[in-house]
């Protein structure tokens, strides 16, 4: 069975507030996939689930990998990881006193052979060659558009077969989010890197997509092609404006 990230029927929050009510998507093996909806309707929540960082009060969540199934309810972030998952979190959240290459052998924790961490420092390089130019600068002191880059490629450092980036475009000119949304599918067509892309930006992450689910007040509401959620009526209303 091809490998698939799984989350069936899930509710959580924080204490008393639910924020997450029935939730199901499945990303599937070398799928780039688009979870949309505005601020507060539960989409960061649902990545945490995922990642481990909030445990689900009801449902499941499950990565089928190498025709095993493996439950990520009760993992650790880190045992997570080790899965061959990694998450770019919203803001970035960069070591800003430590330089980029500081930052970026952070993503590479779980493997000790050097040669496969200069192997995977070309590759981001190669990827993002501003970071290469910035190597020995703080990551405070970036731009936006290179925080974020940076904290793409620390995510790649971890090797990860899925991928996924919660709000990539927040805060930057579009000409970079144009520019890192191609790196994106650049890694989808040539290495097969399954993304799960986390946007407000509709028209930017559907373009990146092949097809996407719609998150409002913590349920799914829609889910299809990319473009049949451009034509939807749901999605012109409430993301286009039209």
């Amino acid at each position: 069975m091809a490998n698939r990230i799984v989350v069936r029927d899930v509710d959580a929050g924080y204490g008393a507030v639910r924020v997450l009510h029935g939730v199901s998507i499945e990303v599937r093996d070398g799928e780039t996939v688009a979870l949309l909806g505005t601020n507060g309707n539960g989409k960061s929540t649902l990545i945490k689930c995922i990642m481990g960082m909030v445990t689900p009060e009801a449902g499941e969540i499950f990565l089928e990998t190498d025709g095993a199934r493996v439950d990520l309810v009760g993992k650790s972030t880190e045992e997570i990881v080790s899965l061959g998952i990694a998450l770019v979190p919203e803001g970035r959240r960069l070591f800003s006193r430590l330089s980029v290459a500081e930052n970026l052998r952070l993503g590479t924790f779980r493997d000790k052979d050097p040669s496969r961490r200069q192997e995977m420092l070309e590759r981001v390089f190669g990827l993002f060659p501003v970071l290469r130019q910035r190597v020995a600068q703080r990551a405070g002191t970036l731009s936006g558009g290179e925080g974020q880059m940076l904290s793409i490629a620390r995510a790649l450092m971890s090797r990860p077969r899925f991928l996924m980036l919660d709000e990539p475009s927040l805060g930057i000119m579009p000409r970079i989010v144009d520019s890192i949304l191609d790196v994106l599918q650049l890694l989808h067509r040539q290495e097969g890197l399954t993304v799960l892309l986390v946007e407000q930006n509709v028209p930017a992450a559907l373009a990146a997509a092949e097809r996407g689910y719609v998150l409002q007040t913590g349920r799914i509401v829609a889910e299809g092609t990319s473009q049949s959620l451009l034509d939807s009526d749901l999605v012109r209303r409430a993301y286009l404006g039209m």
